[in-house]
């Protein structure tokens, strides 16, 4: 397991030190400010839409690691899928880091979300995890334009 471990780290420290989509989106369809106000995490997702297609995704801002990582990730899981493609992988992420999600096929199914398993561990870095995929929620089912984790 210690192997799988180090491969998680490895996914979390790549998409931290270089993430994807990280970029301001013109024409965006909608966008979104989220807020951690425990630890001063704060991104803006950009979303395209072209009915129920998801056509890109972007987010901006700074935040620890876990954060970043996590906004990266999903920045590029959900891009091209459906709305309700991009809603069940939030409820399967937010039960991952909550710990609710944990045989190995529901890992093995997630594919570098399963990354942020350990993260259960760590009940005050659930949020910093789950941020972008809050942000991203509000902005595709809701006329909000910030939330917070508070």
């Amino acid at each position: 397991m210690s192997v799988l471990n180090e491969l998680y780290q490895q996914v979390i420290l790549d998409h931290n030190k270089s993430p994807r989509n990280f970029r301001v989106m013109e024409g965006a369809t909608k966008h979104v400010e989220g807020y951690n106000p425990l630890c001063g995490d704060h991104y803006t997702v950009y979303v395209k839409l072209d009915g129920d297609q998801i056509v890109d995704v972007s987010f901006e801002g700074a935040g620890c690691a876990i954060s970043k990582a996590s906004a990266s990730v999903m920045s590029a899981m959900v891009k091209n899928h459906t709305v309700a493609e991009a809603e069940e992988l939030f409820r399967d992420f937010h039960r991952l880091v909550k710990g609710e999600l944990a045989g190995e096929e529901e890992l093995e199914r997630l594919g570098k979300l399963a990354a942020f398993a350990g993260v259960s561990e760590f009940p005050a870095r659930v949020k910093c995890a789950s941020l972008a995929w809050h942000t991203l929620h509000s902005a595709l089912n809701t006329n909000e334009t910030s939330i917070s984790t508070e």
